[in-house]
């Protein structure tokens, strides 16, 4: 059962390193860094959006408006670290004793 739950914390480390990896190209292409007329840009983009919209979305919309700023991200990578170490700390070592 420790090994489950060690590949649902490795699987969450994954999405926030998606989710990060997804801000950063964003930035790069709101700054015109990269072009998304580059299919390899366009693809990837395409992909990170898809994997990451359907958790962003839903807390885009309970946070206020801040103009050009979106801490949606933030937020979600946050949720998703307290829900690691819960996984990690408080019911791994339960399922132990």
């Amino acid at each position: 059962m420790i090994a489950l739950l060690e590949l649902v914390a490795t699987v969450i480390q994954l999405y926030m390193w998606l989710i990060i990896i997804q801000v950063i190209l964003s930035w790069l292409v709101a700054f015109n860094v990269v072009n998304t007329s580059n299919r390899f840009i366009y693809l990837v983009g395409d992909f990170l959006y898809r994997v990451t919209e359907p958790a962003l979305g839903p807390i885009r919309r309970f946070l206020p408006n801040l103009g050009g700023i979106d801490l949606s991200p933030l937020v979600l990578i946050l949720l998703l670290a307290f829900l690691q170490n819960l996984l990690r700390y408080d019911i791994g070592p339960a399922l132990l004793s």
